[in-house]
């Protein structure tokens, strides 16, 4: 893996990361080895795409030619390495998600798990991207979060299980023998919601109360009362603090900037 300033030394090309989410945008630009993230302020009733043609014009974030990253933080489907057909992803992914049947799906590979990543990003947003950066690569938000903990996952002899909150949902995930255990997302805008997702995940993977760990990142909605409700269940409850876990990496200073983001600066090859 790279070493956390990898992205940062050493680049002086102009980059831009654009992370679109389910109701949010955002652009971060990487320039002189400076990084510069600005938060859109979306306007209700028009379309991401619309915002996003707005936000180039008003910002001038994405000229033609840069080296670029579409971030997607949506709906994502696991499909085994072995059991993946490029032909068939479509079809596989609108039979999981029939909602999304105006998206283009793409995907990451993930060797090392074993699994190949389903998302999909709305045809008129992908044109707005394609238009203005012709030469931008696509991965899903999850896809840096995972692989930094999958890794992380291996640490000691504890099982572990995460959950990432983001943008009103939280994604439980878990790893063993080299592959995922477990691997949902769910709505989640109460503590309640949090609290029996997490326990009810818990006790299927059969996790131990006393020896194993939850391990919990992001933004996360009434954090100390989650915790101590936790607490009374689950012993080794933590919250990951992203300047510890990237050994205070210049990005975990930036304001508003999610995990997912960070990780992608951190971890990336």
């Amino acid at each position: 893996m790279a070493d956390e300033n990898f992205l940062i030394a050493g680049r002086s090309q102009k980059r831009t990361i654009v992370r679109i989410g389910r109701g949010t945008l955002s652009f971060s630009t990487i320039s002189d080895n400076v990084i510069q993230f600005n938060q859109y302020n979306v306007k209700p009733g028009m379309s991401m795409a619309a915002n996003l043609r707005a936000a180039i014009k008003e910002g001038k974030w994405i000229d033609n030619g840069n080296e670029g990253t579409i971030m997607v933080d949506g709906d994502v489907l696991l499909v085994p390495m072995d059991s993946y057909a490029e032909d068939w992803a479509q079809e596989m992914y609108m039979h999981c998600f029939p909602k999304k049947k105006g998206d283009v799906v793409l995907h990451n590979a993930l060797p090392d798990m074993g699994v190949v990543v389903l998302f999909g990003l709305n045809k008129d947003l992908r044109m707005v991207v394609t238009n203005n950066m012709p030469g931008a690569k696509f991965i899903a938000a999850m896809t840096p979060v995972w692989t930094h903990l999958y890794y992380k996952s291996y640490n000691g002899q504890r099982q572990k299980l995460f959950a990432y909150f983001h943008e009103n949902r939280m994604d439980i995930f878990a790893f063993g023998n080299k592959r995922f255990k477990f691997c949902n997302s769910f709505a989640v805008t109460e503590v309640s919601d949090s609290l029996y997702f997490l326990l009810y995940v818990w006790r299927e993977m059969g996790l131990n109360q006393e020896d194993d760990e939850l391990n919990i990142i992001g933004n996360i909605p009434q954090k100390e009362r989650l915790m101590e409700e936790l607490g009374t269940y689950i012993k080794r409850c933590f919250v990951i603090n992203p300047s510890t876990d990237f050994n205070r990496a210049t990005v975990t200073a930036i304001e508003e900037m999610p995990y997912d983001l960070m990780a992608y600066y951190v971890k990336s090859r």
